[in-house]
Parts: C-alpha cells; sequence; structure tokens
C-alpha cells in the first residue's frame, strides 16, 4: 500500500487542526466552539494505531501488552460468573472512589514496588491513568500555568494537559533521566518571567517513549527540588514492575506522601481493554480530586473493577508479570540485536532496563515525520518524535515498540525499516 493510499490517514496534527476548523468554519455552529476546543490535538499515535492494524505491515508502532499468554477463556468464565451471580452489583451504578476491594488491592500491587504506606482510602480508582492526568490538570491548572514534562514524554499526557490551555514546558534528559540541574535551571527562569509552575509530569520507569529510566539516585533529588518550589509532581508509572530483572526501582511517591499524585494502572500488567486505573492523592488534596472525577464518570464501571478484582484474587498475577517481564526482555534483546546488525552509522538508540519502547535518534537536522512515509511503503510502522514533545520544531527522533510484536517480526520490521533510514542519513550527507 503507497504513501498515497493512506496520506489522508496520517496527516500532520496541526495540518488536521486546521483542515478541521476549516471545514467547520462554514457551519454556524463553529462559532458555539470553546477556545479550549482548538487545543485539543489529533494524535499522531491514534492515526498510526489504525494504519498499523492493516495485513502486511509489521507494527513498530504500537505500546500495547501482549495478552496472548492471559488465560482468556479462563478469564470469560469469570465474567460470566460475575454477572450470573453478582450482576446486580457489577452491572448498577457504583461508588465513585471506586471498589473497596479494588483500591485495597491496589495498595498490594504498590507495594510490590515500594509504596508500603499507601492507604484505600487516598485512592481513587479512575478509567485508565489517562483519565486522572486529565482530572489533575482540571483541578491544578489555570490557562497559562506550566506544567513542567520530560522531553520527550507521553503524547497523551500531552493532548491532555494542551487541552486545558497550559504551558507545557519540556525539562531536558540524559541516559539517567531527568536532569536535577537542568529542572532547577527551568523553574528559576520561568520563575523570573513570573510564571506560575503547577506540577511536574514525570514517566520516571522507562519512559514513553524513550525507555529511559530516571537513576535511583537523582529520585529524591528531583521531589526535593520540586518541594522547595511547590511544584506537585505527577508520577505516571505504567510500566514499573515490567522492569526485565524483576526489581522494580521504588517509585517517587515512596516516602514522598504530600507531595507526590501518583497515578497506577492495570493497562500494561492486565490488560488496557478494561480501562481501569488509580490515582494516590495526598490526603490533603483527596477531596477536590476525587469530586472533579466523580463530576466526569460519576462511577468507574463496577464489571471492570469486579473482574480486574477477580484477576489479582483468584488468577496468578505475579506470575503473569515474571512471565512477561521475559518475554519483553526477549523481544528487546530482538530489537537491540536487529538495530545494531541492520541500521547505518549516525544513528543511535536507548537501551531501556524495562517497559515497552526503544529511541532512536538521526542525525540533527534530519525529520522523522517524512520518513514514515517511506516506512509505510517499506512495510513497517514507527512512530515520529514529533508527537511527544510539546515543541512544534520537527525531530530527528522515532519511536519503536517491541512488547506485542514477536522476535521474528521485530527483526524483520527492522530489516524492512533500515534503508529508509540509510536513504536519509546519505541524503543529508552523514
Amino acid at each position: 500500500m503507497t504513501f498515497e493510499e493512506n496520506s489522508a490517514d496520517i496527516l500532520h496534527a496541526d495540518t488536521q487542526t486546521a483542515l478541521d476548523r476549516a471545514a467547520a468554519s462554514t457551519h454556524r455552529h463553529e462559532a458555539l466552539f470553546s477556545d479550549r476546543a482548538f487545543h485539543i490535538k489529533q494524535s499522531a499515535v491514534r492515526d498510526v494505531f489504525d494504519i498499523s492494524i492493516r495485513p502486511g505491515l509489521v507494527s513498530l508502532a504500537g505500546g500495547s501488552p501482549y495478552l496472548r499468554s492471559l488465560p482468556l477463556a479462563d478469564l470469560g468464565e469469570t465474567v460470566r460468573r460475575i454477572v450470573a451471580e453478582q450482576g446486580l452489583e457489577s452491572l448498577q451504578y457504583g461508588a465513585g472512589q471506586g471498589t473497596e476491594e479494588l483500591r485495597r488491592q491496589a495498595c498490594e500491587v504498590m507495594a510490590a514496588e515500594g509504596i508500603t504506606d499507601a492507604d484505600p482510602a487516598d485512592i481513587v480508582i479512575t478509567t485508565g491513568s489517562q483519565s486522572a492526568q486529565d482530572v489533575a490538570a482540571k483541578v491544578f491548572c489555570n490557562p497559562g500555568d506550566v506544567v513542567l514534562c520530560e522531553d520527550p514524554t507521553y503524547v497523551g499526557a500531552l493532548n491532555a494537559f494542551e487541552a486545558y490551555e497550559v504551558e507545557l514546558q519540556p525539562v531536558p534528559m540524559d541516559a539517567d533521566g531527568l536532569v536535577p540541574e537542568a529542572l532547577e535551571a527551568c523553574i528559576a527562569t520561568l520563575r523570573e518571567q513570573g510564571k506560575s509552575i503547577k506540577m511536574l509530569y514525570t514517566i520516571p520507569s522507562f519512559n514513553n517513549p524513550s525507555g529511559i529510566t530516571l537513576a535511583a539516585g537523582r529520585r529524591q533529588r528531583i521531589v526535593d527540588i520540586c518541594k522547595a518550589a511547590n511544584i506537585l509532581i505527577l508520577e505516571d508509572n505504567p510500566y514499573g514492575m515490567l522492569r526485565f530483572d524483576g526489581m522494580p526501582l521504588t517509585p517517587l511517591r515512596a516516602g514522598n506522601p504530600d507531595d507526590v499524585l501518583y497515578l497506577g494502572s492495570f493497562s500494561k500488567i492486565f490488560a488496557p481493554g478494561v480501562r481501569v486505573g488509580w490515582a494516590l492523592v495526598p490526603r490533603h488534596l483527596h477531596r477536590r480530586f476525587y469530586l472533579a472525577c466523580e463530576a466526569v464518570v460519576l462511577c468507574p464501571s463496577p464489571l471492570s473493577q469486579m473482574l480486574v478484582s477477580a484477576y489479582l484474587r483468584d488468577y496468578d498475577w505475579m506470575e503473569h508479570i515474571r512471565a512477561s517481564r521475559l518475554l519483553y526482555a526477549a523481544r528487546c534483546a530482538s530489537m537491540l540485536a536487529a538495530l545494531t546488525e541492520y541500521l547505518p552509522d549516525g544513528v543511535s538508540w536507548t537501551v531501556p532496563d524495562g517497559g515497552f519502547f526503544v529511541w532512536l535518534s538521526l542525525p540533527e537536522g534530519l525529520d522523522t515525520y517524512p520518513l514514515l512515509h517511506e516506512a509505510i511503503d517499506a512495510g513497517v510502522v514507527f512512530i515520529p518524535g514529533a508527537a511527544f514533545t510539546p515543541s512544534d520544531e520537527p525531530s530527528n527522533k522515532l519511536r519503536l515498540a517491541f512488547s506485542a510484536v514477536s522476535e521474528e517480526d521485530i527483526t524483520e520490521g527492522v530489516r524492512r525499516l533500515a534503508p529508509v533510514l540509510r536513504r536519509a542519513v546519505d541524503a543529508a550527507g552523514h
């Protein structure tokens, strides 16, 4: 399938927004849109995901967990039993904060990572961690407020924050994650400009998209810097349990209950389709956060919560995580080996300790977005780096995902991608 046949599906987000505005301008309802509506951008990840499910393409784009190792037939029987035996509860409205059982189980999951002081009363069950990011922006940010973030960072969070008209300020990372000195300098500069900084959004373990982990020795320093500046940390930790060596780093929230709002998710350690996550909220912030969640969803799905609770209660979920770590480690190793074998000089990449992603860097001055068109023609899909930064500048980066792809397909996908990158590097004279 050629780029021309796909071009309508992969327009740059800003281009798509402009086209949407132009199309809407012919209708009287265009005047009804809020200013906020035009800050909600088309997701490049979603566009590429839609393309990547087409036959014949090797998708190294989607950061999805591998679900075939789940006991699907048994889970189907579990759902049947929940509805048959507890249908009046599972199919009815539920508590806005989430079930007590699942909140208690979320504490057990966090304890496995090092957060041992979590109280179920401080937890709000959310519709995935994405909704918690949205609620955090709504509760804490006025238009024009600043949210600090890693550079690069999760595209869904960027979209959520930008919808509330905040100013996103990226903070540089190196191989050990957020650079404390760069964070201090960024805060000082923004304060000199009179900016109001509300939050630092961070994915400290296996950052999406870079795969980089914030070093253990930097973690408390990052918290201390933000605490001194009265900046709330929004810690997003969906991948923390998926460290290949089985020894997850202690989250920022451990030991910092007042200064870190922690987001967890069952999407990566169970299944994303259940759309269940949680927020461990500092107690003094809990009520307003909870009320804002309830105002959006009324209550998280009781059926989904009961399924997750049954999975955590009746299945060996820790064994599934151990098996997943081994699987993802092998797939990551296959990707790194293929990158070493096939990619040209001038292209470098991160070496993650866990999670789903490898982050490629091409020589400065190259833009990976146009290369996506050539890659699709070659039969492989990736996510251009521009999707993962608030900057409007072209990016010489790209994200590859190994989590849901067989080792054979990973190798084939990299083999198909290599000539595309080689031509770009050669054309640029590198």
